[in-house]
C-alpha cells in the first residue's frame, strides 16, 4: 500500500509539472520568520519527500536545513524536530502548548474517533482517561503487584525455547516475543490469554499496519478518492468492526462474571467496569484498545531488537552472560528482585531503545496556538514531528552513535524516562507513554532470563555479519524478517 501510494504521488508529481512556477524556495517562507524549509511542490508541498522510512529521509533533509524545519504536507504546516534541545522546547518548555494531538480519518474509524488515551485531543477528556489508566493499571505500585503474572508467563517462555532446543529446532524468536507480551498485557488488562485465537493475532497485526498507513486525503482533502479507491478506508472499517465485537464479547463476559461471582476487580476491564458513570463503554474499548494493541507490538520490538544486537555483537552477549551468571549463580531463573544487580542489562536495554527506538517518529503532536519557538513563528494548527531516532543518532551527542556499545551508559545518568532528551523511546512531557515501568519491567524480566539459561548463536547459513537489519515500514519499527536462533541450555 505505501508503495502504491508513493507510485501516486510520483504520477501526480509529473502531471503537475506545469506548476513549477509555484516550486518554493526555502527563502519564501522565511520572509514570515519561519523555519529553513526545503523546495517544494505545488498542491503536495513536500508529501513527495518522505520515501519509505520517514524517521531516515527526515534526519537527512535536516541535515541540510536544520534540526527545527518546516514542511508542508499539502497546505498543513508540519514542524520536524531533530535535535534534543528542540524536543526539549516542545515537551517541556512548552508542553502545554504542543500537547494535543492531530486528528485523522483513519484514527477515527479504529480509534472510536480517537477517545483512545494516546490520539484524544488535549483536554478534560484525555486527563481523566489517562488518570484511570495510570492509576489502576500503570502506576508502580500496580506494576510491582503483577510481578508473579510476569513471572508465570516469563517461565513458560523459557520452557518453550527449552524445548526447541531438545528437538534441535532453531527458535522464532520475532513470533514468541510477540505472543509473550501478548499474553502478559491480555491477562493483566483482559483477565486472560487470547493468543492462540488466530483470527485475533491477525487482526491485531492489520490493525498495527493500518495505523501506520499514510493517508493523503488527510493533508490534501480533495485527493482523500486514492485512499478511498485503494480501499484503505474499507479495510479500517472492517477492522474496527471486528475489534469492536471482541471488545464488546469481553465486556459482556466480565458483566455476567461479576453477576455470577464477588469481584475483587482483577483485572483492567473490571475495574473500568467499576467506574460506570464516569467513564462510558465507548471509552472503556478505546482504552482497551490501547491496551491490548499499543502495549504489544511497541514491548515485543525493544526484545526483538535487543536479541538481533546481541546475536550480532557476541561480545556484548557474553558480557551480558557474564553478569547474570554473577548475580544469581547455578539458580536456574532470574527474579526480578536480582535485576536491580544487572547494570549492564539495563545499558543493553537502553542502547537498544537508543539504536531502535519502538515509535521512532513518536505520536505527531499540534500546536494549540501561535507562538515563538527559539526565534521562529509557529502558527496554531501546526503537526509537530520529534525524530526520536534521529536525535538518538546524533554525533552531537553520541560517540560513534552508529555502533552498538552498550558501555556508553554504564558511567552515564542518562535514561528513558523523558528527563533527558537525547534519549526519548517514550517521549516526554504530558503525552509521553506513562507505560514505561511496566515496560521495562517485562523486557528486563525476559532479557535477562533469556541470556542466563541459555547459549544463542545464528543459524549456520547466517553469519553475524550477513544477519537481516531491514526495518518494516509503518508506526513501528520492526524487523522486517523474523528474527530465527539456535538456543543451547546452560550447563
Amino acid at each position: 500500500m505505501q508503495i502504491l501510494v508513493l507510485i501516486i504521488l510520483s504520477i501526480l508529481s509529473l502531471l503537475i509539472k506545469w506548476s513549477y512556477s509555484n516550486y518554493y524556495s526555502s527563502s519564501s517562507s522565511s520572509n514570515q520568520n519561519s523555519p529553513p524549509s526545503p523546495p517544494k511542490l505545488a498542491i503536495i508541498g513536500h508529501l513527495h519527500k518522505l520515501g519509505l522510512y520517514p524517521h531516515r529521509t527526515l534526519y537527512s533533509l535536516a541535515k541540510r536545513y536544520g534540526p527545527l524545519m518546516l514542511l508542508h504536507f499539502g497546505k498543513l504546516p508540519v514542524l520536524v524536530v531533530s535535535s534534543a534541545e528542540g524536543a526539549r522546547e516542545i515537551m517541556k518548555t512548552h508542553d502545554r502548548v504542543f500537547a494535543s494531538r492531530p486528528q485523522s480519518k483513519l484514527y477515527d474509524i479504529l480509534l472510536y474517533g480517537c477517545k483512545d488515551m494516546s490520539t484524544a485531543p488535549y483536554g478534560e477528556y484525555w486527563r481523566q482517561i489517562r488518570s484511570v489508566s495510570v492509576l489502576h493499571l500503570l502506576s508502580v505500585k500496580r506494576v510491582q503487584s503483577l510481578g508473579n503474572l510476569r513471572w508465570e508467563e516469563t517461565a513458560i517462555l523459557m520452557e518453550k525455547i527449552r524445548h526447541s532446543s531438545s528437538l534441535s529446532l532453531p527458535v522464532n524468536l520475532s513470533e514468541l516475543f510477540s505472543k509473550f507480551t501478548n499474553d502478559i498485557i491480555c491477562r493483566v488488562s483482559l483477565g486472560r490469554k487470547y493468543s492462540e485465537e488466530k483470527e485475533l493475532k491477525e487482526l491485531m497485526r492489520e490493525f498495527t499496519e493500518l495505523l501506520g498507513t499514510f493517508v493523503i486525503g488527510d493533508f490534501v482533502p480533495w485527493l482523500d478518492w486514492l485512499t478511498r479507491m485503494s480501499g484503505v478506508y474499507g479495510r479500517a472499517y472492517r477492522v474496527a468492526s471486528q475489534y469492536d465485537n471482541f471488545l464488546e464479547q469481553v465486556l459482556d463476559e466480565h458483566i455476567n462474571r461479576r453477576k455470577e461471582i464477588d469481584s475483587n476487580d482483577d483485572d483492567f476491564v473490571d475495574v473500568l467496569l467499576s467506574l460506570q458513570g464516569m467513564i462510558d463503554r465507548t471509552a472503556m474499548k478505546a482504552l482497551l484498545l490501547d491496551m491490548f494493541s499499543g502495549g504489544t507490538d511497541t514491548t515485543s520490538t525493544v526484545v526483538e531488537w535487543a536479541m538481533t544486537e546481541l546475536l550480532r555483537h557476541p561480545t556484548v552477549m557474553k558480557k551480558l552472560q557474564q553478569e547474570t551468571r554473577n548475580v544469581v549463580g547455578d539458580t536456574k531463573y532470574i527474579t526480578e528482585e536480582n535485576l536491580a544487580h544487572m547494570n549492564y542489562l539495563k545499558a543493553v536495554i537502553k542502547e537498544t531503545m537508543r539504536l531502535h527506538p519502538p515509535i521512532p517518529l513518536l505520536i505527531p503532536r499540534e500546536s494549540m496556538q501561535d507562538m515563538k519557538l527559539e526565534g521562529y513563528n509557529i502558527a496554531c494548527g501546526t503537526r509537530v514531528i520529534v525524530n526520536a531516532w534521529a536525535i538518538a543518532r546524533d554525533p552531537a551527542y553520541w560517540d560513534q552513535p552508529e555502533e552498538f556499545i552498550p558501555e556508553r551508559f554504564l558511567n552515564s545518568s542518562i535514561d528513558v524516562k523523558g528527563n533527558d532528551f537525547e534519549l526519548i523511546p517514550f517521549g516526554a512531557g504530558r503525552r509521553g507513554c506513562p507505560g514505561i515501568v511496566f515496560a521495562m519491567a517485562v523486557n528486563e524480566l525476559v532479557l535477562a532470563n533469556l541470556l542466563h539459561q541459555f547459549d544463542w548463536r545464528l543459524p549456520s547459513n547466517e553469519g553475524n555479519n550477513y544477519l537481516d537489519m531491514s526495518e518494516t515500514v509503518g508506526i513501528t519499527m520492526h524487523r522486517k524478517t523474523p528474527l530465527v536462533a539456535i538456543a543451547t541450555p546452560r550447563k
